[in-house]
């Protein structure tokens, strides 16, 4: 926890900002963190661990399942249950949105951040994902692998041409200046996004989380965060498909549904 709180004071007092009786009410909040997860038997502990050992005491850890056929359930009932808050287990694949819509209605957390069960993003960055939630300046903070000076693996030209591609109609629909609409990371007041009622089953549900969360006029902000991507090989699994639902989904929860 000390190492938590110094990180916040470090970065509030890189960006000028005096620390006040807010303090208290920091120490106070529990962050529960959601790992969607579906067939990640090689990277499942290695994630719980880190997220463990991120620099947050007051804590929950919630692994939703989506049915994963690849020995990850057996990982988790053997290994896993008794080092993490709570397991749920969806009775059928369904995709990320319905794993994130049943994490987040699971949490009890003051703040409820999304961690993915792969390796591709880092609990390390969790003290700047949270700082501008922790600081009351924002309600949603999203993270971007195209913004700040974090490391982050280099490949794959067009994906990143297809997520900029993405992130201009979004920004051009919800009137924002995002960077990565699709990145994994992202955390939010627990008021807000359980008031959000998510309808995407799959990848679409980044797209429609912004939609509905721009709509209302609530306060955002982004942080640059480091990235280690995977190959297919790796078990990377987003493709083109789920960028034509998420083209979908940007036009459906942005201008259909005004």
């Amino acid at each position: 926890m000390l190492n938590f709180k110094l990180g916040i004071a470090a970065l509030f007092l890189q960006r000028g900002c005096v620390i006040t009786a807010n303090s208290a009410w920091v120490e106070k909040m529990k962050v529960s963190i959601v790992i969607p997860c579906y067939n990640e038997k090689n990277t499942i502990e290695k994630i719980v661990e880190a997220v463990r050992n991120a620099p947050i005491q007051s804590r929950e850890i919630i692994v939703v399942d989506d049915c994963s056929q690849d020995g990850t359930q057996a990982l988790l009932k053997e290994r896993l249950f008794h080092v993490v808050d709570r397991i749920i287990y969806q009775p059928v694949n369904r995709g990320k949105g319905a794993a994130l819509r049943t994490g987040f209605a699971a949490a009890t957390g003051d703040i409820i951040l999304v961690q993915d069960a792969d390796l591709e993003y880092s609990p390390e960055d969790y003290p700047v994902l949270l700082e501008p939630l922790m600081s009351d300046k924002a309600d949603a903070v999203f993270g971007s692998r195209f913004m700040g000076g974090r490391p982050h693996r280099v490949f794959f030209f067009w994906h990143m041409v297809g997520n900029r591609f993405l992130t201009l109609l979004s920004n051009m629909c919800t009137n924002l200046n995002l960077t990565d609409i699709e990145a994994g990371y992202k955390a939010f007041k627990a008021s807000l996004i359980k008031s959000v009622r998510i309808e995407e089953d799959r990848f679409g549900v980044e797209p429609e989380i912004i939609a509905k969360i721009a709509r209302r006029g609530c306060r955002i902000y982004e942080v640059g965060i480091s990235y280690s991507g995977r190959t297919y090989a790796e078990g990377k699994k987003v493709g083109w498909k789920d960028g034509m639902r998420a083209i979908q989904a940007i036009f459906k929860y942005n201008l259909i549904r005004r």
